[in-house]
């Protein structure tokens, strides 16, 4: 029973043992730079005061992608904090009263001002609470320290996190649609939607401390981990074409586009005579400069005369060993229509399309 208890009201925080390393070293700099600055303005370290920075620093260090820790969280949820306990010990002095004022004010503007960040409420009772020293500042206690000293963490905590390898600030980044229209990605129309997560989130009637465009991305993540269990068994060497129509960089631009016609497709592999590849031509390189945005309006084929003046060099290629569940997103959310497949040495050794990703999805025998 006490097991089961524990478990329910235990945390189930995430992390692994360098965010432990990281987010140790980061929050102890965080404090170290609390108290110095807290000696600058005040004359003296202040207990009362460094708790609540300190307890900014256990965010900005240790949990950065959380909502409660980005930077107006910190600085606007500090901010009215502060001014909402300078007001009230400015009306009602250091009474009972005065102290819950305070704290019940800094949350409703914090709320109110979408900045919540929990430290501002120890700040709001630090106004009321910190002393003859913290008092005598008046309002000028809400721009040094407290709106000084946030800055300089939030400021610490953007250098640090960086050097750290973590992205913050924190914000979701919606990946690119490479058509450049606002259709979603296809592989988020048929999953769970934005919209999905905000009536979800919106149904349970209370904050959670969690960014919708955080929980979309787990939630694709989550859907892909599932893709690849289930076909994980399946290779890109088991339904790759192997029987391969290519080109050699030298051949002459209409003997490339004679065997697109011929072989009705759409792109061939360019290779040398050692079967490396060095590029690939597909129909639209007869047209236009695909690295060259500049408008054109004469067919490229039309001034070229070799392949090699119009392949595309870079080319995007798989490996045969590579399960198919990592290379269906490339498929859909790139717009990619074929894949060249390369040994170790990037010779040419098959080819991936969107029909060989089809026919395996719908065979009988995977399923």
């Amino acid at each position: 029973m006490l097991t089961d208890l524990f478990k329910r009201w235990s945390g189930a925080l995430v992390t692994t043992r360098k965010e432990l390393y990281i987010g140790t070293l980061g929050a102890g700099l965080g404090l170290l730079s609390t108290e110095a600055i807290c000696r600058w303005t005040l004359g003296i370290t202040q207990p009362w005061f460094v708790i609540p920075m300190g307890a900014s620093a256990v965010l900005l260090f240790a949990v950065p992608a959380s909502p409660l820790a980005q930077p107006w969280s910190i600085i606007g949820g500090n901010t009215v904090s502060a001014l909402s306990g300078v007001i009230c010990y400015w009306i009602f002095g250091d009474t009972g009263f005065a102290i819950s004022l305070a704290g019940a004010l800094a949350v409703g503007s914090m709320f109110f001002f979408r900045c919540v960040h929990p430290p501002g409420g120890a700040i709001a009772l630090t106004a009321v609470l910190g002393g003859s020293s913290i008092h005598a500042l008046g309002f000028q206690f809400v721009l040094s320290p407290v709106l000084l000293n946030s800055a300089i963490l939030l400021a610490l905590a953007v250098i640090f996190n960086k050097i750290a390898g973590r992205k913050y600030p924190h914000y979701p980044k919606p990946a690119p649609n490479m058509h450049s229209t606002n259709d979603l990605l296809p592989s988020q129309r048929a999953g769970i939607q934005r919209q999905d997560l905000d009536a979800a989130l919106a149904s349970y009637g209370e904050v959670l401390d969690i960014n919708p465009g955080d929980l979309q991305e787990i939630m694709i993540r989550a859907q892909m981990q599932a893709q690849r269990r289930h076909w994980g068994h399946l290779l890109c060497k088991d339904i790759m074409s192997r029987d391969l129509i290519t080109i050699n960089p030298d051949a002459s631009v209409a003997d490339a586009w004679h065997l697109l016609a011929k072989h009705r497709i759409k792109s061939v592999p360019v290779v040398t005579k050692d079967n490396l590849l060095v590029g690939i031509v597909s129909v639209p390189d007869f047209f236009i400069d695909r690295h060259n945005p500049a408008m054109q309006t004469i067919p490229r084929m039309i001034n070229s005369k070799y392949v090699h003046e119009i392949m595309s060099t870079n080319v995007r290629t798989a490996k045969p060993d590579q399960p198919l569940s990592e290379l269906a997103k490339t498929f859909t959310d790139l717009g990619m229509h074929y894949l060249p497949v390369t040994d170790e040495s990037e010779k040419l050794i098959g080819m991936l399309t969107q029909s060989d990703l089809l026919g395996a999805l719908f065979s009988k025998d995977v399923s």
